[in-house]
């Protein structure tokens, strides 16, 4: 054994902090790109915001005019001397004949008002009863373990044993605030919140509590002939104590849930135009980059500073070149991998989804000369405005199943046509995933019944026996 050295010579993928940063742009959403490119600029000095064209000036030389300098020079006109609480107080008339005296009132200022959520709905009517002070630490703690539902999510023993009470007077607490609005919260369950809807009922509520009470399965399964039999009542009556209770709210605290639509800006826009279709971005807000002059002066020479100063301004410089590089590719390649999505979909784009056909993201990374998982990254969190609507760019993407004619079925296109199924099925007699299957043979889908049975649990479709809707005819 001995002791050598060899030379070797290999080539491999090295993964620089450049390269991170450009893959990691590929995959931000547009909100995250902006704040991205915010939070840039206010690290590296050398990184400056583009201004608006119309500040981009010249003088009377032809020469251009520093940004910089004519903002500097650019002074805030004085405003007029005008008294706006004077005006106000001036152009104020009351509506409605109200009285005023012509003394001094508040100034004016906008307000916020704050939506009450559901606790303090609940605290507010707590509060509003005459409870005792043990009896209101009892219901201040039952308040504060209701889900959003309006369920309780502990036990009345585990509310007695966390706070050292007995359980009947947890159990007195907790039915006067099931009276509360809405009626039915801080329930153990569905079957009691809904009996408590129904102590406010006018008509006679007597099957009613039957059903609850006794036939909750066979009322989720919608056997109202085994009701009607466990129950010796005729079917008819069955069928109106279940519509009442179709009626009634199984979630009480729906009405208090703070979800508020989250509302989509495309990335990308779509027109027709003639016979082709014009992909653009959406630029709106994203910030707009350039290398701020003043450290390219020092740089070059023109002004002075130190060779630490160079040093660290030559750095910021490359950072600031390599991210307006990533970003421009970010951009191009957004508008490429659009463009080839348009040629493949081409009949989505005309008809609509029911042409939507089999797409991979191979496909795509072939057609533009990319890898799959750029691909993946840039159709992640991108939306597009097509003229169909908003989707986004994984949507274009999906497997296809076989037809008779020999050509592939995109998936999409197969969700559609079962949800068109249910839509326009008889609602007394509801199509089985057998007869969907059947249904989408005659229009040539050949799919298996686990298959449709697949889509409509995605498409959020009940099964046949629980859409199936019992009506009476005298």
């Amino acid at each position: 054994m001995e002791l050598k050295q060899q030379l070797k010579l290999t080539q491999q993928l090295v993964m620089t902090p450049q390269l991170q940063q450009a893959i990691k742009l590929l995959q931000l959403s547009r909100l995250e790109l902006s704040d991205l490119i915010t939070q840039e600029i206010n690290e590296n000095p050398v990184l400056d915001e583009a201004l608006e064209p119309e500040l981009e000036a010249k003088d009377e030389r032809g020469e251009r005019v520093d940004e910089a300098a004519v903002l500097e020079d650019r002074k805030p006109e004085p405003a007029d001397d005008f008294d706006w609480r004077d005006y106000v107080d001036r152009s104020f008339s009351p509506s409605g004949g109200g009285y005023f005296d012509g003394g001094e009132r508040e100034e004016y200022s906008p307000s916020i008002t704050k939506k009450t959520s559901f606790a303090d709905h609940l605290l507010w009517q707590l509060h509003l009863h005459d409870f005792s002070d043990q009896e209101m630490e009892i219901g201040e703690y039952i308040i504060g373990n209701i889900n959003k539902d309006g369920y309780l999510l502990l036990t009345p023993d585990e509310v007695a044993a966390d706070l050292g009470v007995e359980r009947q007077c947890v159990e007195e607490v907790r039915r006067r605030i099931m009276r509360f609005d809405p009626v039915g919260v801080a329930s153990l369950n569905l079957a009691e919140c809904l009996l408590a809807q129904t102590e406010l009922l006018p008509c006679d509520s007597g099957l009613i509590k039957q059903i609850l009470t006794h036939c909750m399965k066979e009322l989720e399964r919608k056997k109202y002939q085994v009701i009607a039999r466990d129950l010796k009542v005729p079917l008819r009556e069955v069928l109106e104590a279940c519509e009442i209770i179709a009626n009634m709210e199984p979630r009480p605290g729906r009405a208090f849930n703070d979800n508020e639509t989250q509302y989509v800006t495309p990335d990308i826009y779509v027109y027709k135009s003639g016979d082709e279709y014009v992909v653009m971005l959406n630029e709106d807000g994203q910030p707009k980059l350039r290398i701020n002059s003043f450290y390219k002066n020092i740089l070059s020479g023109n002004k002075g500073g130190s060779d630490k100063t160079k040093e660290y301004i030559q750095d910021k410089l490359r950072s600031a070149v390599w991210l307006i590089k990533s970003v421009y590719h970010r951009q191009s390649t957004i508008v490429n991998v659009m463009k080839s999505i348009i040629k493949f979909q081409h009949d989505f784009f005309d008809y609509g989804t029911g042409y939507l056909k089999p797409l991979v993201l191979r496909d795509i990374a072939e057609d533009v000369g990319m890898h799959e998982s750029n691909v993946s990254r840039i159709t992640t969190n991108k939306y597009v405005l097509t003229p169909h609507g908003i989707f986004e760019l994984k949507y274009f993407f999906n497997s296809g199943l076989s037809s008779d004619d020999g050509d592939s079925i995109a998936s999409e296109s197969v969700k559609n046509m079962i949800r068109e199924l249910v839509n326009n099925e008889d609602a007394r007699k509801p199509c089985s995933d057998q007869e969907i299957v059947k249904m989408l043979k005659a229009k040539g889908v050949n799919i298996a019944r686990r298959t449709v049975t697949k889509y409509r649990e995605m498409l959020g479709v009940l099964s046949s026996s629980k859409r199936k809707k019992h009506i009476y005819q005298p």
